[in-house]
């Protein structure tokens, strides 16, 4: 299997690139972080977070189209099987640095280099940005072991951990 790698397209990509953020919140809830985290994901999947993500997703990519880039499967039906979202030049100072907001490849098309393609697209975006540091970070969770195992293979390494805490008290 392979996939055509493209800059998304908010006219014909924004339903198909939400079904999938929807499939990667899920997937972070139900395999790290046990019951509460899964929850707490699927608890915020509402229509008015779609909303107000696919709005965000608009506004990242009218700084740059490149910031969400898709993998279209090559098959008939030309399903988005995969994105990668990179924050925008104008937020790097988030972490000092190009932030990867999300990768993701549905489950039929992981091991076969798609993510591998996203990811270049993502460091080649990086590459242009003009950042306080010459990195590219993001969030991983430790207890996801093929997630790191990805990463590491693309030369990422740790630096610092991220911590939480809830706004409710």
């Amino acid at each position: 299997m392979t996939a055509n790698i493209r800059p998304y397209d908010a006219e014909t990509d924004a339903d198909a690139l939400y079904d999938l953020k929807t499939a990667f919140e899920r997937g972070l809830g139900e395999s790290t972080g046990g019951d509460g985290k899964a929850t707490a994901y699927e608890g915020k999947l509402t229509d008015e977070y779609r909303e107000r993500w696919l709005a965000w997703v608009d506004r990242c990519v009218a700084d740059d189209a490149r910031c969400v880039t898709v993998a279209v499967g090559e098959e008939s039906n030309a399903d988005i099987v995969g994105y990668v979202f990179v924050l925008p030049e104008r937020l790097a100072m988030v972490w000092d640095a190009a932030v990867i907001n999300e990768l993701y490849v549905v489950p039929e098309h992981r091991g076969t280099g798609v993510a591998d393609d996203l990811m270049d697209a993502a460091v080649a975006l990086a590459g242009d940005q003009d950042l306080p540091l010459d990195r590219i970070v993001l969030d991983v969770d430790p207890a996801n072991e093929r997630a790191r195992a990805f990463y590491d293979r693309h030369g990422f390494e740790g630096w610092g951990e991220m911590v939480a805490r809830s706004l409710d008290g």
